[in-house]
């Protein structure tokens, strides 16, 4: 069955084969549609499940129904490389690790097929595009972690599915520590602070993520650097122990200070003028993959946001 609605495509199907992966029975059911794509509408909540967000590589069952929405036609062209600027920190034959800009789109995905991360790394290690059909890899094209598309800072990327899948592990393991920096809107009720709160995606509003009861577990660690700006904002460090689609927007606002310029879970009308949200991934640490050192990287806060805390202080 197919429905159109407010420029949107929504086909729905029942399942008639017990144990197929979702992924494959979407891409039987769309054949326009790369591997990278349907995991992009698998990951990103335009696939459910009996009404419920599933993973690419869950087994169905017999009579399940499959629910599809889409918002744009299939695009039939392959992922591309592209020679977009990259600022790369560190490289060698395992790994690469990118200062990734705000604007940038980590992964290809319906809307949003040129001008990412991905179709850089492919225009710079071309070998890369060998990792895009590995079942195990499940289209990550060597992206073992991501950050929103308006939030910059420090990433690390394989460059080969060995090293993926290390890398893979040690997210999975909770090996990997990965630091930010964010402006808040309120200064926090304490100078430290965990916020262990579950997150799933919002049943009211599905491109959003919430807090809810029988979420998955998320948890991050805050503290205060400095609270000396306009209007009581305040700037903090926070550590990631687990890494949920905006997580730190999501507990940021859950202890209602939101992130300064953060239009989805913050104030929609912003008062400082920026035109992105004030979160920066300034420090990561992982082991690498092939001789098990200790790899440490850290990333200055970008000039726009620099200049918008010496704003502030005036």
């Amino acid at each position: 069955m197919m429905i159109y609605m407010d420029n949107q495509r929504i086909v729905q199907f029942i399942v008639t084969e017990n144990g197929e992966r979702l992924d494959k029975a979407i891409s039987a059911k769309f054949p326009d549609y790369s591997r990278s794509q349907i995991q992009s509408l698998i990951k990103d909540g335009h696939v459910l499940v009996d009404g419920q967000q599933s993973k690419p590589g869950v087994r169905l069952k017999d009579q399940s129904q499959i629910t599809v929405t889409l918002q744009d036609e299939p695009d039939e062209t392959a992922i591309t490389p592209e020679d977009v600027k990259l600022d790369v920190r560190y490289e060698d034959e395992d790994i690469v690790v990118v200062n990734k800009s705000a604007g940038m789109v980590v992964h290809p995905s319906v809307g949003h097929m040129t001008g990412t991360l991905v179709n850089a790394l492919l225009a710079r290690y071309p070998a890369m595009i060998d990792m895009q059909d590995d079942p195990q890899a499940e289209g990550r094209m060597g992206i073992v972690h991501r950050l929103d598309k308006d939030t910059s800072g420090l990433m690390v990327v394989a460059r080969h599915l060995d090293a993926l899948h290390n890398l893979m592990a040690q997210f999975q393991e909770r090996t990997v520590e990965k630091t930010y920096i964010a402006l808040l809107e309120k200064r926090p009720k304490t100078n430290t602070g965990t916020i262990d709160a579950p997150i799933k995606r919002d049943p009211r509003q599905r491109k959003r993520m919430a807090v809810v009861r029988d979420g998955k577990p998320a948890v991050t660690d805050f503290e205060v650097l400095d609270d000396r700006y306009r209007e009581g904002r305040t700037l903090v460090k926070l550590k990631l122990h687990t890494g949920r689609t905006h997580q730190i927007r999501v507990h940021m606002a859950f202890i209602s200070c939101p992130v300064v310029g953060d239009m989805v879970y913050g104030y929609r009308k912003q008062r400082t003028g920026l035109k992105r949200q004030f979160l920066h991934a300034s420090e990561l640490a992982f082991d690498h993959p092939r001789t098990g050192e200790r790899m440490h990287f850290s990333s200055d806060l970008p000039v726009g946001l620099q200049n918008m805390l010496d704003k502030l202080r005036d």
